[in-house]
């Protein structure tokens, strides 16, 4: 499965389909695109993959710039073992201008959340 759409609950809460669950048993992380989108890891992807890749040298700006594209408003937890939910921040919602359709692509790795 690459492609699927949700509309989020009362809570901003995002529901995994069933057959992706086991990809983001290590948790999940999000943080903002390059553009009006939002980044959803795998947990174990971040850690292993992305974290590394922002540690490059810290007098270099492409690398500063990464890091502030990343980090800013991230937000890391778990989806919950029973309905397969994470909560959205509200900053990251309006960001990417969610309001409550959301289509998730794959992109390699990691998943593209959009607006509907």
């Amino acid at each position: 499965m690459d492609y699927f759409e949700r509309k989020l609950d009362d809570k901003r809460r995002l529901t995994i389909p069933t057959e992706l669950r086991a990809e983001f048993h290590s948790g999940v992380v999000v943080t903002r695109g390059f553009q009006s989108y939002l980044h959803l890891y795998p947990k174990a992807v971040w850690d292993e993959e992305v974290e590394p890749l922002l540690k490059g040298n810290i007098l270099d700006e492409a690398t500063a710039d990464l890091n502030v594209q990343f980090r800013m408003g991230k937000t890391e937890g778990e989806i919950d073992a029973k309905q397969g939910r994470f909560s959205l921040e509200q900053h990251l919602l309006e960001y990417a201008g969610i309001q409550r359709d959301v289509i998730a692509v794959r992109v390699g790795k990691y998943w593209r959340l959009m607006a509907k």
